[in-house]
């Protein structure tokens, strides 16, 4: 066949030299600072243990917080779902990967037919001697194909779904995150809220215990009706924050069952009794700006999204080309027995070079390269926005652990202050120098006060949870390998 000798030198130079129609993919810069400006005060936070950035929760050193981390992340649903769209993903790069390959096929079938003499194609047959009704047949074939991959449409649409599945993978990797910064969130909102109600009921106690001696003092005619109806009020309004701090604290505690996987109320036994408030570990390995680009599986993701919609537009200009199959046919076949079948006289065999080109569908190709040129551009975009948002995350998280620590420290510092006015109030009322206004107020600035503190101490420790999850710690990053285009 000398005139499929040109087209065969053709894919034979094509598969030599690998070409691939498209734009090679170029992971785009990213400018960044190389130092966050939040850096230094993060760093140079005093008295605390530090953390390692992937296990960093237990730099809290609070065994419980690991131990429920840890059960997320082998109980999460969220992570599930994550973790079953990695492999859908692989299934999609396996599917690339066999468009690749020759396909082949092995079919085979046996007839046994009747021809009434009743039909006229019968009644002609009939006048043939020797005409038989009954005839059998049977056949075997192999057959194989492949496309020839000449100007590299497979080859991108392969790179495409191997981009896609990395970021199938980083996906996983952010949910865990995710997870795990969650987790220790809702539990130190709720050792949070449980400070601030036991600061609640021992205001409470103590604003009961007042009631008494003025209630005691009245009946002595030591002191008026209406300070007894004041000290009432004033209870009544310390009571009232009870019953909203136990419906926050109810709710905190449903939301860290709901993210275990666990029915709400499963870990309510557990979590009880009221435990100290997680203190924030140093963060002295936070990096640079650049490394949140391996850090952060998000950052990661929106980078291959990237890759997977530069692949879409070789994929896409691919369609301008002809597309070469080759195709092999061996088989054997008879019209007499089955005994027959694998006779040399049987045997049939074929050789096929297939050639489609849409010549007169360039318009519909046209529309399809800018639509995947658009794509890409909405990709690159995307990346772009998030690695700003990644930094901000970054220094808005920095800003916030420093700034709730040093209020914490403040407020600690005026909630010692205040309890020793709100006692020499009271020492000075009942020897009839101070007014009941101001040991009620010594009360309402005391109750405020510790309330604040506890309030910053829990920011303090979820900036920090904030800080780990912004930073991409809870994993160990890798470079996504580069894709061969050749």
């Amino acid at each position: 066949m000398p005139s499929l000798h040109p087209l065969a030198l053709l894919v034979s130079a094509s598969l030599i030299a690998g070409c691939a129609v498209g734009p090679d993919y170029q992971r785009p810069n990213a400018p960044l600072s190389g130092r966050y400006m939040g850096q230094a005060a993060v760093e140079q936070r005093p008295g605390t243990p530090q953390a390692s950035l992937v296990a960093w929760w237990e730099g809290f050193g609070d065994p419980q917080l690991t131990d429920l981390v840890s059960k997320a992340l082998a109980q999460n649903l969220d992570l599930a779902q994550a973790t079953a769209r990695v492999t859908q993903a692989r299934a999609g790069l396996g599917a690339a990967n066999a468009a690749l390959l020759p396909s082949g096929n092995i079919s085979g079938q046996a007839a046994r037919s009747y021809q009434s003499i009743e039909t006229p194609l019968g009644q002609v047959l009939n006048s043939t001697p020797g005409f038989d009704r009954y005839a059998s047949s049977y056949e075997l074939n192999l057959d194989a194909s492949w496309e020839v991959d000449v100007f590299g449409g497979l080859r991108r649409g392969h790179e495409a779904a191997l981009a896609e599945y990395q970021v199938s993978e980083a996906g996983v990797a952010a949910t865990r995150l995710a997870i795990a910064a969650q987790t220790a969130d809702i539990y130190i909102t709720v050792r949070g809220l449980q400070a601030r109600l036991d600061i609640a009921k021992r205001q409470v106690k103590t604003q009961e215990q007042l009631l008494e001696k003025v209630q005691l003092l009245h009946g002595k005619g030591l002191a008026a009706t209406y300070e007894v109806r004041q000290t009432e009020g004033e209870l009544s309004q310390a009571q009232a924050t009870v019953p909203a701090l136990q419906t926050g604290l109810d709710a905190a505690m449903n939301a860290l069952d709901v993210l275990l996987g666990t029915p709400p109320g499963t870990y309510r036994t557990q979590l009880a009794s009221q435990g100290t408030i997680p203190v924030a570990p140093q963060l002295n390995d936070t990096g640079t700006p650049a490394d949140l680009l391996r850090r952060r599986p998000d950052l990661i993701a929106a980078e291959r999204r990237l890759a997977a919609s530069s692949a879409r537009i070789g994929e896409a200009t691919a369609e301008y080309y002809p597309k070469f199959s080759l195709g092999a046919l061996l088989g054997s076949a008879t019209a007499v027995s089955g005994g027959n079948l694998f006779t040399g006289g049987a045997s049939q065999s074929a050789g096929i070079l297939g050639l489609r080109w849409r010549l007169f569908d360039f318009g519909r190709i046209n529309a399809q390269i800018d639509q995947a040129k658009g794509q890409e551009a909405e990709a690159l975009a995307a990346y772009r926005q998030s690695v700003l948002r990644a930094t901000e995350d970054v220094e808005n998280a920095f800003s916030a652990l420093v700034n709730r620590e040093a209020q914490a420290t403040t407020l600690t510092t005026g909630e010692h202050a205040l309890t020793q006015a709100r006692q020499s109030s009271f020492t000075a009322y009942e020897k009839g120098t101070a007014s009941l206004i101001d040991v009620l107020h010594a009360d309402e600035t005391l109750l405020r006060a510790s309330d604040a503190r506890a309030q910053a101490r829990t920011e303090s420790a979820r900036a920090a949870v904030a800080a780990f999850r912004a930073l991409g710690g809870g994993w160990q990053a890798s470079e996504p390998q580069p894709v061969a285009t050749r």
